[in-house]
């Protein structure tokens, strides 16, 4: 008999992409599909106190699941779903009926060990079958996580498993990992696999998982296409083909296959995941992949600066991810000017009473370059143009703004060498005759535009006193990353809910510092308004 079943984790660990919205068709297709190609496990999805509505893979009560899936369709494969601890009320879980699901998944941190256990008994005693999943098991030290083991034969669950939350483990720590568990665990308790790819590793771990010699079932799980947040988890698809070439498997890919074509690729296509450096750094720090993305879709950062970030994260913070404290370190990296001496003084008699022209990196300044040259011709007497961390092409300008590490580090030197530049005191590695400014007095309220260099140029010349600013090619963002700038080169992936608040947060403050001084457009923006 084969040793390997797979679990199927895309509607549950999947959903952390798309909010668990994949709609309520596709729900029943990806449940369906996964029956037919034979899958051992299929996991629907969370089981939760927090709102939801029947669009997501999240259930309020256990009887909900069942509306996602033909109770009178042949099936081998076991329906599941997890429960993070704290997010739900076992009293409203009823006794165990096979109408239902077959069984329920326990994910709890080392600190809630003691009440999660508890849980899990809970569990057990309904009737269920039981699958305990520690999370970030390298947390424990080897005695711990022995002691634990005891305590889960205690219980004696369905499955008790081995979970790389932050995917760190090399071949190595999965084996270590394995050994402490099949020489601890009761025989008749399967062991499982949880990974995440952030080293690229799941694939290989799980084909070492394949090639031990054991007669313990052990459960590998994986989602389609590799979906989870940050790097993704194990491709269904792929260790499928693997299992049926190489462990007598006999999957059916086919209705896999499809599900990518019809409800994962569009997914995919809006709201990446997968193998990327930042998460690769998270993985080298172990610490939550959550403070990776995060800090990468700031978009100001570097991959050296993202990596001084996430080796100075506590240790006892690094297994559950916090926006406060992240934002900052962020903040605190960003304010830290190498004892810049700050030139604000300098330049207020050179821009005080002057109007500005503003020019930010929006495809706007290409189609309406002669727009601009003839406003700059007209108002060439008492105008200063500032471009915004780019040396625009065939547009002149006086000044170019950098507030963003990226794009200084990325800048053409030999360019920028006839132009007068402006620094933000955040930048690093600065030389040379560059005025610098205070970051930390340029930046807003408005999370996710609060160090936007737009609005931080606008604030500081507003500190400059300048008699009126305009604004070329600040044209807001599109959910078509490289129709959005000028040069597809300046593109920064976004995520579709990221760019409408931060054309939300661009139009509020605008408009708050319209208030204050005369502010208009010179191109016209695609999605942000003044007025």
């Amino acid at each position: 008999m084969n040793k390997i079943k797979i679990l199927d984790c895309t509607l549950r660990d999947g959903g952390y992409i798309n909010n668990w919205e994949f709609g309520e068709l596709n729900i029943q297709k990806l449940i369906t599909n996964l029956i037919k190609s034979d899958i051992d496990i299929i996991e629907c999805g969370f089981i939760t106190n927090k709102d939801t509505n029947k669009h997501q893979s999240l259930y309020n009560h256990i009887e909900d699941v069942k509306e996602y899936y033909k109770q009178n369709h042949i099936r081998k494969s076991l329906l599941v779903c997890m429960i993070n601890y704290g997010d739900y009320d076992i009293e409203n879980l009823p006794e165990y009926n096979k109408s239902l699901i077959d069984g329920i998944r326990v994910a709890f941190h080392k600190r809630d060990k003691a009440d999660a256990l508890q849980l899990c008994k809970a569990i057990k005693k309904k009737g269920y079958k039981l699958f305990m999943q520690p999370m970030v098991s390298v947390s424990y030290t080897d005695e711990e996580f022995v002691s634990l083991i005891k305590e889960a034969n205690d219980i004696n669950p369905y499955a008790f498993y081995i979970v790389d939350s932050f995917g760190v483990m090399k071949r190595n720590d999965l084996l270590r990992f394995f050994y402490l568990v099949d020489h601890n665990l009761l025989k008749n308790i399967l062991i499982g696999y949880h990974s995440h790819n952030n080293i690229q590793m799941a694939y290989a771990n799980a084909q070492t998982l394949v090639d031990i010699k054991t007669k313990r079932k052990i459960i590998i799980d994986s989602s389609i296409f590799g979906m989870g947040r940050g790097a993704g988890n194990l491709n269904t698809e792929l260790f499928l083909e693997y299992l049926n070439e190489n462990n007598v498997a006999n999957y059916d890919i086919i209705p896999i296959l499809k599900v990518i074509d019809d409800i994962i690729n569009p997914i995919y296509f809006s709201n990446y995941w997968g193998y990327s450096l930042p998460h690769y750094i998270s993985a080298k720090y172990n610490c939550h992949p959550n403070y990776a993305t995060y800090l990468n879709g700031k978009n100001t950062l570097t991959i050296e600066n993202i990596n001084d970030i996430l080796s100075n994260i506590n240790e006892n913070m690094r297994n559950t991810f916090n926006q406060v404290y992240i934002e900052e370190l962020y903040e605190q990296f960003q304010i830290s000017s190498n004892d810049m001496l700050f030139t604000t003084k300098k330049i207020e008699n050179i821009f005080k009473s002057k109007s500005v022209l503003i020019i930010a990196p929006g495809s706007s300044i290409n189609s309406e370059r002669q727009t601009i040259k003839d406003f700059q011709e007209r108002n060439n007497n008492n105008l200063i143009t500032i471009a915004i961390n780019f040396h625009p092409e065939l547009i002149s300008c006086d000044y170019i703004f950098y507030s963003n590490n990226k794009r200084f580090e990325n800048r053409n030197i030999t360019d920028d060498s006839e132009i007068k530049l402006i620094v933000a005191s955040n930048i690093k590695n600065v030389f040379g005759e560059e005025f610098i400014v205070d970051y930390s007095k340029l930046t807003n309220e408005i999370a996710c535009v609060e160090d936007n260099a737009g609005l931080m140029l606008i604030k500081l010349l507003m500190d400059l006193k300048v008699k009126s600013i305009y604004l070329a090619g600040l044209d807001g963002y599109s959910d078509d990353i490289f129709k959005d700038y000028a040069n597809p080169n300046l593109a920064f992936v976004k995520m579709k809910a990221d760019a409408l608040a931060m054309n939300e947060g661009l139009q509020k403050k605008l408009k708050e510092y319209s208030n204050t001084i005369t502010i208009k457009m010179v191109t016209k923006p695609r999605k942000i308004e003044i007025s």
